[in-house]
């Protein structure tokens, strides 16, 4: 398999950047991490294993990316504006340098979005806000509501509300979208949404579920049995859906 390392600095965030490309040709995938992950969990995870076959045989390539949690949404030196600001930042660093990475290397039609966990949520909410560089999303056990309290899980903005938290979570910009051209692209998009019947975000995923419905998005939502946040389902997962 063919697997490579890449590093540079990005003027974006002002920082060296990593990231692992697996495969040699195929399907886009642009892999986002879990909230403690780095850009090799997905290869720690055994995630990139239980994809081997399908990336040997030049249908997949994996892109895994760093995903900067620590320095956006759990950086709590930092106030919740400049959390969102930061992460703002990381996102023109995908958009703007992963992707064009992307592109020059693999002329490949389509690129999917994929994550577990905040991952999921990272995925969700750049595709469903940029839906037209996207053909296909994989989300795995993912909250698409930052402000949500759930179990352990807490209000990443600690009460902290404005335009740039509305329009980032799906859970609350996706009721209100109204653009045509952004729902005919959602429309035209492949999406998954995978969760366990015990895990924390089960509601979230049928509330996001539902929204969808209502906008004609078409979509598979599928509630696996016990509780599946964790690398074992996700292992699972990654070949049935990727």
């Amino acid at each position: 398999m063919n697997r490579e390392y890449h590093r540079w600095h990005s003027p974006r965030l002002g920082r060296d950047m990593e990231l692992l490309i697996f495969g040699h040709a195929g399907a886009k995938a642009l892999m986002f991490p879990t909230r403690e992950g780095r850009f090799w969990e997905y290869e720690q995870l055994g995630v990139v294993t239980s994809l081997a076959d399908k990336i040997e045989a030049g249908h997949i390539q994996l892109y895994c990316v760093e995903g900067l949690a620590q320095e956006t949404f759990y950086d709590r030196s930092r106030s919740p504006g400049d959390r969102l600001r930061r992460y703002h930042a990381f996102e023109d660093y995908v958009l703007n340098e992963v992707m064009q990475l992307m592109a020059v290397r693999n002329g490949h039609d389509c690129t999917m979005a994929v994550g577990c966990s905040l991952g999921a949520f990272q995925a969700a909410s750049l595709a469903f806000r940029h839906p037209q560089y996207f053909r296909k999303l994989v989300l795995l056990s993912g909250r698409y509501d930052l402000t949500l309290k759930v179990e352990s899980f807490g209000d990443l903005f600690e009460g902290y509300y404005d335009d740039g938290v509305y329009y980032l979570n799906p859970s609350h910009f996706l009721p209100g979208l109204e653009c045509e051209w952004r729902l005919e692209c959602l429309r035209r998009m492949d999406i998954v949404l995978a969760i366990g019947r015990d895990d924390p975000f089960l509601d979230n995923n049928r509330h996001l579920s539902r929204v969808l419905w209502e906008k004609g998005v078409g979509h598979q939502m599928q509630i696996w049995d016990g509780r599946a946040h964790r690398g074992s389902a996700w292992r699972r997962m990654a070949p049935l859906y990727v």
